[in-house]
């Protein structure tokens, strides 16, 4: 008889979990989301209407499988490779009627199953986080790093912010943050980077759509959130943007002109003369 690995050696995995509850690990699917401009934006997208109608869209050729298993988990990135469940679907097949040239489309029905730890249960992704989507037994062999109710961190007020960039990373993805993601989400504005190590300053702004959570989402993604200054800095040493430290300098609302917002970054420059002697090209 074959030895089941996450039963007998001794580490708790997702397999221990679907074990303990009586699934087959053949059944599963695993799929990992994550936040993206043309799909689910934010946490305000995490509702059970629009995670099903994200999850049940599947272009072709996609790493879902055309026989898909009937129980998919759905996770959502939860900084780096830790992925927070959200919830589970049974699935009825393709839905052929709706199927267009670019996407497929799955008749899924929520499923009471692992209910009791929607949002609780905290896995480790394999290293190949590309692959988001995972049949029943690489799945069943991820790590279970968490099952408890995420401490959620209290936003401090726009005036108050000051995020260092290692925990930019966590705040812009972890559920722990969603306190700072709607109100980050809701605003255009100004903010300061500063250079802990040498005290230079870069201004910048965050209008349109992307607001500024969507602006430092790019930096906790790159770095340098594609600046012409900052990719300078950090084309020799990546690592560097441990240094940076966030903060914002003015706030808008959503329908703010742009001309206004632009005039504001203007005037933060030059009186920060980050231009000079700061991080700044332009």
């Amino acid at each position: 008889m074959t030895e089941n690995p996450w039963s007998w050696s001794g580490r708790l995995t997702l397999g221990t979990v679907l074990e303990a509850a009586g699934v087959r690990i053949d059944d599963i699917l695993a799929i990992r989301h994550t936040y993206t401009p043309d799909g689910l934006t934010g946490t305000a997208d995490l509702t059970p209407e629009k995670v099903l109608a994200y999850t049940r869209r599947q272009t072709h050729r996609n790493k879902v499988p055309a026989t898909a298993p009937p129980l998919w988990l759905t996770f959502m990135a939860d900084g780096k490779r830790r992925s927070r469940f959200l919830t589970a679907y049974e699935n009825h097949g393709p839905v052929l009627s709706k199927e267009t040239a670019e996407h497929r489309y799955f008749n899924l029905r929520p499923s009471d199953l692992l209910s009791s730890l929607r949002e609780r249960l905290v896995v480790e992704w394999s290293g190949d986080t590309i692959n988001w989507a995972k049949k029943g037994g690489p799945a069943a062999g991820f790590p279970l790093v968490e099952i408890a109710d995420p401490a959620a961190v209290p936003f401090p007020g726009f005036d108050r912010v000051i995020i260092p960039f290692t925990e930019l990373q966590d705040m812009v993805e972890s559920s722990r943050y969603r306190a700072w993601q709607h109100a980050l989400s809701s605003v255009q504005g100004i903010y300061l980077i500063t250079d802990q190590s040498t005290g230079k300053h870069y201004v910048g702004k965050a209008d349109g759509t992307e607001r500024l959570l969507g602006r430092w989402r790019r930096y906790a993604q790159t770095g340098h959130g594609d600046n012409v200054g900052l990719r300078r800095l950090l084309a020799g040493d990546i690592e560097h943007a441990a240094w940076f430290r966030f903060s914002i300098l003015r706030v808008f609302g959503p329908d703010t002109p742009k001309a206004d917002v632009d005039a504001s970054e203007a005037h933060y420059k030059d009186a920060l003369m980050s231009r000079t002697f700061g991080l700044n090209r332009n």
